[in-house]
């Protein structure tokens, strides 16, 4: 979508709705361009090069492919024409990514730095790769550096020098080659470094996390008055990240994620009164256990952390599963990791303010309870009759394979998109698919945004459907 810049706030806000027509045409009012940091904003005596895609044959004619500052993606696509009343609030809108007909940085004056942090998750090698081709095929820039260990390899170690030979193979290998770790946040000393090593260019790789310190390094950046530009890829194996579509490698995180529940089929099916639990990675959301169910239709109750679900009594998932066992004779059940965890009992309560090195919540583990007291619960009520519990979890298998074609296409629009963005100028931004086209979101946004998932959502419905689970409400 086009929109003029001097229209760029808001268009057509006292449109009056209809009723829609064969003939009628949508209108969309109250459009609002959610304003993207450029480097000009602090530094406004920047001057500006050609873009060397000018000179590149494989992008002619050029003109094509460079974007406008016009043009724009919607936040919101869906509109419901059967309303009188005016939309409740503006339609946010992104600048589009890609190239930009001028650029702010000449090739041979660019150092970038590539940083991975947090969990791993599939793909990440491939963003680094693409990263590397991009700059030094696309652009023409030679030196590039991978900062080992996170956000603590900035200032406690030395960054490797990278090219297209070195990371050929990487989207091929699972993990990160640049190694990672959570924690190690010391905002003045990674700033400092960055400084001191002359890089005017950062890519920062990581999740929620790791957003959160990329605002506060932008900020700093800013504060300093440095021309230094800072580009987000937004990981996460969850899918928990929010405006964008999905984060990358989670595609192939529930691909994996239904081979194990395969699994768990078999070996529910092949056992008398056999139930086979998969316990899955999904800290805060459920979108890989939902998704991974959708796919596999073996599962009989998926478990998320947005629905609460209780054991006994009627309605609960005892009753749900003996019905189960005396229907089919087997039955699966998946679980992501952070459901249940108000319903577990905590010998420690020091425990419940337990965090990891990102300031995650460390969770008790809802698969193995569940093991323990369907076990338990069994032997209980049926004594010594034939019960068998096989428990699957398959955490780092999940996250730590090479990404699938779908998701290793996704990595590499995500890295260009990158690069494009910090060529131009642009900084505090984080790059993503939105209703499937790619936009710069300022990284503020998407370090306080959620995606949880929406139990009153159709895919929910769906999984529901397919299960025929309880919705656990108890009377």
């Amino acid at each position: 979508m086009a929109l003029s810049q001097d229209n760029h706030n808001a268009a057509a806000g006292n449109h009056r709705h209809r009723q829609p027509s064969e003939s009628s045409h949508l209108t969309i009012p109250n459009i609002k361009l959610q304003r993207l940091p450029h480097l000009t904003d602090y530094l406004p005596n920047l001057q500006t090069h050609p873009n060397p895609l000018d000179n590149n044959p494989f992008f002619h004619p050029v003109s094509e492919f460079y974007i406008t500052p016009s043009d724009v993606i919607l936040r919101n696509i869906l509109h419901d024409l059967s309303h009188n009343l005016p939309s409740p609030g503006p339609n946010l809108a992104y600048h589009r990514a890609g190239p930009r007909k001028r650029v702010y940085f000449e090739p041979g004056h660019v150092r970038a730095a590539i940083v991975t942090c947090g969990g791993l998750c599939p793909g990440m090698n491939t963003v680094i790769r693409e990263l590397v081709v991009g700059l030094w095929e696309l652009y023409g820039v030679r030196e590039i550096f991978g900062v080992r260990a996170g956000y603590r390899g900035f200032y406690s170690g030395e960054p490797v020098e990278l090219d297209p030979k070195m990371v050929h193979g990487w989207h091929k290998i699972g993990g990160t080659m640049l190694e990672t770790s959570r924690g190690g946040f010391d905002l003045h000393k990674i700033v400092d470094a960055i400084q001191d090593r002359g890089f005017n260019q950062i890519y920062i790789i990581g999740g929620d996390g790791a957003m959160r310190g990329m605002v506060e390094i932008f900020n700093e950046i800013k504060r300093r008055n440095l021309n230094i530009a800072v580009a987000g890829i937004p990981k996460t194996v969850d899918n928990d990240i929010g405006i964008i579509d999905r984060s990358f490698g989670f595609h192939t995180a529930v691909e994996m994620a239904q081979q194990a529940i395969n699994a768990a089929h078999t070996e529910a099916e092949s056992a008398v009164n056999g139930i086979g639990l998969v316990n899955l990675m999904g800290r805060s959301t459920g979108h890989i256990a939902l998704h991974a169910t959708l796919s596999s239709r073996d599962v009989d109750c998926c478990l998320i952390p947005e629905n609460d679900f209780y054991l006994e009594g009627k309605g609960g998932l005892f009753e749900f599963l003996d019905g189960r066992l005396k229907e089919n004779g087997h039955a699966v059940v998946v679980v992501a990791e952070g459901a249940g965890q108000d319903i577990i009992p905590r010998n420690d309560q020091s425990h419940v303010a337990e965090k990891d090195e990102s300031g995650n919540p460390v969770f008790l583990d809802v698969g193995g309870w569940l093991k323990s007291e369907l076990k338990n619960r069994w032997a209980r009520d049926r004594g010594k009759e034939l019960f068998t519990v096989k428990y699957i979890d398959p955490t780092y298998m999940i996250r730590a394979v090479a990404a699938n074609a779908t998701d290793n296409l996704y990595c590499t629009l995500l890295a260009h998109s990158g690069i494009h963005g910090a060529m131009a100028g642009y900084t505090g931004f984080v790059c993503g698919p939105i209703n499937g086209n790619y936009a710069y979101i300022p990284v503020e946004e998407v370090s306080r945004a959620k995606n949880p998932v929406d139990v009153r959502d159709h895919k929910w419905a769906w999984v529901r459907s397919i299960t025929s689970q309880p919705d656990f409400v108890k009377n």
